[in-house]
């Protein structure tokens, strides 16, 4: 103990002066550094006069004791079931809050991934000698990159509060003045920001040291209290923990949560109505033009347009890919999920082989953006309830090969985390060979997400000097 920093309080020093966090003390063999983490609280001197605040280990029971006083979130028993019903339901409350952000096409990248790779382009790769895939593609991208914060986790958010306004005394206990609390290394700490400063809610963000000065500037920006802690998820969840005992603050999670899931599958809804209706008004991803008035031509006019054959999100900790699965249940799109590779950050992808969650992700992918494994919810939905057909992955190279075409191609700013589907329709056999064989010449209408454009000119000469 005697080593431990001893914070005043949950708020940061400004800029320039020194980051205040909380760091793990070393491994004992009295207990982990886990087991510390767990249960770690911070209570105040009884008279409330400004002391160092003192750590205390408690016992489960203790820990109980102090949820059941101070709810981490949402209660399960109240939240709207994992349905597309209830993915209509998020859409009408975050509606008045998110932008109803374009679909767009690009005749290069169309053509890009429907052109068959060269024997040379597989030397070296997992398909070396194998006979280049033929798909017929046709790509329609929903920029989420162009959303409120730059990122889809706004929906997320704006749900996730609007639900806890409507919960039975949450009002009454006074929980707009406690607050909501979250640990977030970017884009959900700016999501919940926004949404709390928007509803007159104190919104203590939980960020890693280690976080972007531009992520960290942002949710400054938005009228958050930042709070720093170690980089692991263990330590983010303790300086919660403590933020939660302080101030009796409602957790609202990244991922790991029905609200979430249901406000993140919102975008789902909207793709597949925006690509119906250019559809109808003669717009093709093949050949991007309207007819010359702009309504549908006589032939659209007979029936109704098909719209599309399958949707590709990018998957961190599966709160977008469950909700984009759970908005297309029942519509016959298929849906599929797209991970990076490096160092493990496939998780999902090696669950579905293994039939089995994996819990624990340690990488340093590029795509910042996926680097936590799935959550227990997502999870349910996107495996146990197959509604997810399949998950695919891609190399650190591929990545940026995809995100430096956008930004070439399509002149939009994108994170590497957002291109990462069309990596996997640029470049992973194993899923091109899947729509050659299943789609045949007919091919396939299909979605992907730019799941947000956060990204600072200096991490991206970083990656691309590298």
């Amino acid at each position: 103990k005697a080593g431990l920093p001893r914070p005043e309080g949950v708020s940061v020093p400004d800029a320039g002066r020194e980051r205040q966090h909380l760091r793990a003390p070393p491994r004992t063999t009295l207990h982990s550094a886990l087991a510390f983490f767990s249960s770690l609280v911070y209570k105040t001197s009884p008279d409330n006069s400004p002391t160092p605040k003192i750590p205390l280990l408690l016992s489960p029971c203790q820990k109980q004791n102090l949820r059941n006083t101070y709810p981490r979130m949402a209660d399960l028993a109240t939240c709207l079931p994992l349905t597309r019903a209830s993915v209509v339901e998020a859409h009408k409350l975050v509606k008045p809050h998110v932008h109803y952000t374009p679909a767009l096409t690009n005749k290069t990248l169309t053509a890009l991934a429907s052109t068959p790779r060269s024997a040379e382009d597989l030397e070296g790769t997992k398909w070396q000698g194998r006979t280049p895939a033929k798909p017929v593609l046709r790509l329609w991208f929903k920029c989420e990159n162009l959303q409120r914060i730059g990122a889809f986790k706004v929906r997320g958010a704006f749900h996730a509060v609007e639900r806890l306004k409507q919960e039975p005394g949450w009002l009454e206990s006074g929980g707009k003045e406690k607050g909501v609390v979250t640990h977030s290394s970017g884009n959900h700490a700016q999501a919940l920001a926004l949404a709390a400063r928007e509803s007159g809610i104190p919104a203590h963000i939980v960020m890693p040291d280690i976080s972007p000065p531009n992520k960290i500037a942002a949710t400054r920006g938005y009228g958050a209290n930042v709070v720093f802690s170690g980089s692991t998820s263990v330590e983010r969840e303790a300086v919660a923990d403590r933020i939660i005992a302080e101030t009796g603050a409602r957790l609202v999670p990244p991922y790991d949560h029905p609200d979430i899931m249901l406000g993140q599958g919102t975008m789902g809804l909207e793709l597949q109505e925006q690509v119906r209706d250019l559809m109808a008004a003669g717009h093709s991803a093949a050949n991007p033009t309207f007819n010359s008035t702009g309504l549908p031509s006589s032939d659209d006019s007979k029936s109704a347009p098909k719209g599309l054959d399958a949707i590709m999100t990018p998957c961190g900790g599966g709160g977008m890919l469950s909700g984009v699965a759970l908005s297309c249940e029942g519509t016959g799109v298929r849906v599929f999920g797209a991970e990076p590779e490096f160092e493990g950050a496939d998780d999902c992808k090696r669950g579905f082989e293994a039939g089995k969650r994996v819990e624990s992700v340690k990488t340093l992918t590029i795509a910042d953006g996926l680097r936590t494994p799935v959550g227990k919810h997502p999870w349910s939905v996107i495996y146990e309830r197959r509604l997810v057909e399949g998950m695919f992955s891609v190399s650190e190279e591929e990545i940026k090969a995809a995100t430096k075409l956008v930004f070439e191609r399509f002149k939009l700013v994108v994170e590497p985390s957002g291109a990462v589907p069309l990596a996997v329709a640029l470049f992973n056999e194993d899923f091109r060979a899947m729509v050659e064989k299943e789609a045949g010449e007919a091919g396939w209408d299909l979605g992907l997400v730019f799941s947000g454009g956060n990204v600072a000119m200096e991490g991206l000469l970083k990656i691309f000097a590298a």
